[in-house]
């Protein structure tokens, strides 16, 4: 069996893919209780991705086209029913809109989307020049690794120059023990894996990053939220979490929290690396937009020195999504594991990309490209602040760095309702249920400060009121 798709079409490749499995399903070629290729299988026939077959299943199990069954696949499901139209073949139930939701619109949405939810620069803030200039500098002069599958750590200089980076920080460690990953998910994932097995306790933040709800789940771990303040996680929470479920790890972002922006005080960084000693856990320092923080901003990792934090980051938010340049630092043993699971589960990572940051890096107008971008981040954030105040929304913290803003609707609004309006509208907006383990309807939103300046989504929130 072979797919064929049109990847230079206009209809995405994701899209195809459903529509395509759809139709299998509708003619009866596929009734229920079919077994669907596997991911890497299918993405093998459609010569795509991994990824890309993973967001068309996901899309399919969220609108009860499929059904997930852990260890074993993707089958057909019970009950579905389906409807043409002229021009494609789609579900007749509505779709739900869960973090799969989400990860599924956010990233599928055309360039005329109002992407007013989403987790990345908008394209007038990234360092296209910078990327170009790379991209022309490795043209002339091509390493020799380029077409190789290169080191398991990662590119030799940029670990070096990570290395530096993180010393300016005041963190202390040894190039051997960063490794680089397909960007901070990788890393994250990685991370966990070799921390935790089935059945251990995992304690997030609430609200937190919504696509590390699903991949917890997805390794067998048992979730609990930790509240998060202005300055930080509820402590006297994180205390009583800590001595009930004797968990392994605590995965927190103490720079520019994803999705209120806000940092963790100096006093709460102490207080939970003594709360992580007292009861014995390990923490993921996820610090993906901590970059755009001011570099006096504290962190679990300078503090503890590397020895019971793992420190992840990435370069994707402060240079351009499309380099998925991630990294991990942790302690020797730790690494050693990373590596190897690194190694067993995708080899070595892009060395192209990471040949291209470390150019990126070394042409020295890195820091004066971030400098800009946080200062246009903090007209864009204070600017937002006024324009979502006027729409009736109150903000989470009046911060002034980072590039999310979370606001709350004054008054009782349906979220899911005001989400598929903007939807329909060409806006797309992030609902605050998306970001907490134990989804409840709740007015809150998270906004990109980045893609706040258009007239269409206000006229959006200003219908609210």
């Amino acid at each position: 069996m072979t797919i064929l798709l049109t990847p230079r079409g206009s209809t995405p490749l994701v899209a195809q893919i459903i529509k395509y499995i759809l139709n299998k399903v509708e003619d009866r070629t596929w009734p229920y209780g079919t077994r669907l290729p596997s991911i890497r299988r299918l993405a093998i026939l459609c010569n795509v991705s991994p990824l890309t077959v993973s967001n068309a299943y996901n899309r399919l199990v969220a609108d009860g086209v499929l059904e997930a069954k852990r260890g074993s696949g993707f089958y057909v499901a019970r009950q579905t029913q389906f409807y043409a139209d002229n021009s494609h073949t789609q579900t007749a139930l509505t779709p739900s809109i869960d973090s799969s939701w989400l990860l599924r619109h956010g990233y599928e949405t055309s360039a005329s989307t109002i992407q007013a939810g989403c987790g990345w620069l908008a394209p007038n803030y990234l360092f296209t020049e910078g990327v170009q200039q790379a991209l022309k500098m490795l043209s002339r002069r091509p390493e020799p690794s380029l077409t190789g599958y290169g080191n398991p750590y990662g590119h030799k200089g940029l670990r070096d120059l990570i290395l530096l980076l993180l010393r300016r920080q005041g963190i202390a460690t040894q190039t051997d023990n960063i490794i680089l990953t397909h960007g901070a998910s990788q890393a994250l994932e990685l991370s966990i894996r070799c921390l935790t097995k089935s059945g251990d306790t995992v304690l997030v933040e609430d609200p937190g990053y919504c696509n590390l709800f699903p991949l917890l789940r997805a390794l067998g771990l048992r979730i609990i939220g930790i509240p998060r303040e202005v300055d930080g996680p509820n402590l006297e929470e994180l205390n009583r979490a800590a001595r009930i479920h004797s968990p392994r790890l605590f995965i927190i972002n103490t720079r520019l929290q994803n999705p209120t922006g806000t940092s963790c005080s100096l006093s709460k960084v102490h207080h939970i690396l003594n709360c992580a000693e007292r009861f014995d856990f390990k923490i993921i320092e996820d610090d993906t937009f901590g970059g755009l923080s001011d570099d006096n901003t504290p962190t679990l990792a300078q503090l503890d020195q590397i020895e019971r934090v793992i420190f992840v980051s990435s370069f994707s938010k402060t240079i351009c999504p499309s380099l998925r340049v991630g990294f991990v630092v942790c302690s020797q043993n730790i690494s050693n594991s990373i590596l190897h699971l690194k190694m067993a589960t995708s080899l070595t990572s892009s060395t192209i990309s990471e040949a291209l940051v470390f150019n990126i890096l070394a042409d020295g107008r890195y820091r004066h490209h971030l400098s800009k971008l946080r200062e246009k981040l903090l007209v864009a954030r204070s600017e937002g602040i006024t324009r979502l105040e006027k729409a009736g929304m109150a903000v989470f913290s009046q911060d002034k760095d980072g590039l999310f803003l979370w606001a709350r609707f004054v008054g009782e609004i349906d979220s899911v309702d005001l989400t598929r309006r903007g939807l329909d509208e060409g806006i797309m907006l992030a609902p605050g249920f998306l970001f907490s383990p134990e989804p409840s309807r709740n007015a809150w939103f998270r906004f990109n400060v980045s893609y706040l300046n258009d007239r269409k989504l206000f006229d959006l929130l200003l219908s609210i009121i």
